[in-house]
């Protein structure tokens, strides 16, 4: 046995360089991912942005990644995302090959809006990672959670659904008229009773304001 040892340590180094092969292949080192960071806060939480963009770069250290993009996001409102568009720019100019964000709720609208982007970027095939909820998209058990957030989407629509449906019925049970009104419609009794009393259809139209067309079409 300790023949069989020294006779491997006697080896020339371009012997033991063909153990790192790979059917006869030389095994190429891992490739660096390119991260976009993309950090947001809202209009009164401006101080948090440097917490989101130190723990975004010491996490890409840590897995040895590159920053190829950073953006930082000051928004009021949720509907507001102009600077995220540079990232999904970006992701789609293959200029990056992950993003990384420091919560769900600094990326996505709303569920759906979450959804919609997390599907555009595995389409894509760049990887998406939030720390908070430490979802990692570059991971199979990432990949699942994804799944588990289409779910809750499809649920969060389906409740919206209901909703509608409920608010109809009630409506309709109190005898509500649903559906866009007809303006002229409404006028019917008062428009014949001003032409009654000689009122022109122009004058009819300029008090009640509506079209002449309409006044016309009620007088025949």
């Amino acid at each position: 046995m300790q023949e069989r040892y020294a006779e491997m340590a006697a080896k020339p180094a371009s012997e033991n360089a063909k153990s790192r092969r790979v059917f006869g292949q030389a095994r190429k080192p891992p490739k660096m991912l390119r991260a976009g960071l993309y950090a947001r806060v809202s209009t009164n939480d401006q101080q948090t942005v440097p917490l989101q963009i130190r723990a975004l770069r010491e996490y890409t250290a840590r897995r040895g990644w590159a920053i190829a993009l950073q953006v930082k996001e000051v928004g009021s409102g949720a509907s507001q995302r102009q600077l995220r568009e540079q990232v999904l720019d970006a992701a789609r100019r293959r200029e990056i090959d992950v993003v990384l964000v420091w919560r769900l709720d600094r990326w996505g609208r709303s569920v759906g809006d979450l959804l919609a982007t997390l599907q555009e970027l595995q389409h894509l095939g760049v990887g998406f990672v939030s720390l908070t909820e430490a979802l990692d998209l570059t991971t199979p058990a990432g990949r699942a959670m994804a799944a588990l957030l289409a779910v809750f989407a499809e649920f969060e629509r389906e409740i919206l659904r209901e909703r509608v449906r409920a608010g109809l019925a009630h409506a309709r049970q109190n005898g509500k008229i649903l559906g866009r009104p007809t303006t002229a419609a409404r006028h019917t009794a008062e428009i014949r009773k001003l032409h009654r009393d000689g009122v022109s259809k122009a004058e009819i139209a300029r008090r009640l304001q509506i079209g002449r067309t309409s006044v016309r079409r009620i007088l025949g």
